[in-house]
């Protein structure tokens, strides 16, 4: 009998009294400790879903919130919702690509499409996340200087690039996935930040949320294109699939075994519940940072934002010392977060491109060559802060990368995760498949966009 049940027998061997208000306590203290498991195990689904989602919150992103939400106030917030659910449909299909296959994107492309448009891809993939990486040291290294004014930003770039490095190569995947994961909640700083900020106009804030509004300007498009480019990022395509691999190895199986088991109902609600999460804390990061931005910064005027420390800096007046600290601290956590997927998930590319070993789950001698390529990236990440390239003209190459290579590489994610023949009963349902269509449609569009804003 469950030690429970014998307790609740003894408490009833008393008087009816006594025996009724022990067992009314006794369930009172289960069902206060109900919420808690629940918790608990929500929590343990989580994994690759949130730090993808967590992880597409980099400082270059906040850096095109702030900016969005600077220029034009709350005109474009109904862009997080409606990003929202493209995103989550996209990483849902790479996940179940890993998931169910085995193998990371790059590998199923690798067997299942020509190479060669494969090879260009990881290798513009390559250069845009060295672009990022960069911009975001160099990011982090100036929002601790906000914090740390006497600080030195040589000192700082370079142990942000020695950290993360060290904890990429030499950190268990055990730990290093608990790391990330427990990184992705540093982006509550951001909800907070705002809530800091008084006499916020939720009517008006929830109305600019749900109606789209447009002024189809040169620059509005080209923000617009650059939060697309940043939401729905190919970095994230590669990243989300090697992690759901990464998992599964990390619970004893192998990708042998993983190719000859069939997923479970189970493995595939856990994923799905754990994807949607992760995009969703994405967008409610990247809403609050709009509202944060329009309803400070526009109000006041100041619209020249370039970096995230540049918005955490012009918030302190506006908004307080708390709200400004937060800011900072998050570009930070959100930096530690983002620069371990950006060199990973270049890396895996490449890795699985060329049919190398690779994985977090290996040793530096099992997996050289993919360790490698994070090496190198890391290092001309860092240079990047030193030779005179503006970081904003490297988001902006960075973005037009992403805008041509998303919607090649999105065809072969709706392509694959379509087909019974790779996916088994795991297929896309018709609708999902209209709708990863309708998505790279978007994305199409937006290359196109991309080109002709920088047209003379």
């Amino acid at each position: 009998m469950p030690a429970s049940s014998e307790k609740i027998l003894e408490q009833m061997a008393g008087s009816p009294a006594v025996a009724l208000n022990r067992t009314v306590k006794i369930a009172r203290e289960f069902s206060a400790q109900a919420p808690v498991r629940k918790a608990r195990r929500f929590w343990h689904v989580l994994g690759p879903g949130l730090t993808t989602g967590a992880a597409d919150d980099d400082p270059s992103g906040i850096a095109t919130y702030s900016q969005q939400g600077a220029t034009y106030g709350l005109q474009l917030l109904w862009l997080a919702p409606f990003t929202f659910p493209l995103m989550a449909i996209v990483q849902e299909m790479c996940a179940r690509i890993g998931l169910v296959t085995g193998r990371g994107l790059a590998a199923n492309i690798r067997l299942h499409f020509p190479k060669t448009l494969l090879y260009l891809c990881t290798l513009l993939l390559l250069f845009t996340n060295v672009l990022n990486l960069g911009a975001d040291l160099g990011a982090m290294a100036k929002a601790t200087q906000l914090v740390f004014p006497q600080s030195s930003f040589f000192l700082l770039v370079f142990g942000f690039t020695i950290v993360t490095l060290l904890l990429q190569i030499f950190t268990s995947y055990k730990v290093y996935s608990r790391y990330l994961k427990y990184l992705a909640l540093t982006l509550v700083a951001y909800i907070f930040s705002a809530l800091n900020i008084p006499h916020l106009n939720w009517g008006h804030i929830m109305t600019s949320a749900l109606i789209p509004s447009l002024s189809f300007s040169k620059n509005q498009l080209i923000l617009i294109t650059g939060i697309l480019g940043t939401t729905i990022s190919p970095y994230l395509f590669f990243w989300q699939p090697a992690q759901e691999v990464e998992e599964e190895i990390l619970k004893g199986k192998s990708t042998l075994k993983l190719r000859q088991e069939e997923s479970t109902p189970h493995e595939i609600r856990n994923m799905r519940l754990d994807v949607w999460s992760g995009m969703f804390v994405s967008n409610l990061v990247m809403f609050f940072i709009i509202v944060a931005c329009a309803a400070t910064l526009y109000s006041a005027g100041i619209t020249n934002i370039n970096t995230a420390a540049d918005a955490a800096a012009a918030l302190r007046p506006l908004a307080g010392e708390n709200a400004y600290l937060l800011f900072a601290l998050g570009v930070i956590g959100a930096g530690l977060l983002a620069i371990p997927v950006l060199a990973g998930s270049a890396s895996y590319a490449i890795s699985e491109a060329l049919g190398w070993k690779f994985g977090l789950n290996r040793k530096l001698g099992e997996a050289s060559a993919f360790y490698g390529i994070i090496i190198i990236a890391m290092i001309v990440g860092f240079a990047i802060n030193f030779i005179g390239l503006d970081p904003i003209k490297a988001l902006i190459y960075s973005a037009i990368v992403n805008g041509l290579i998303a919607p090649v590489i999105l065809f072969f994610i709706v392509s694959i995760s379509s087909s019974a023949k790779i996916m088994g009963k795991w297929a896309n349902h018709p609708l999902v498949s209209a709708l990863g269509w309708f998505i790279t449609a978007i994305m199409s569009l937006s290359a196109v966009a991309t080109l002709y804003s920088f047209l003379p």
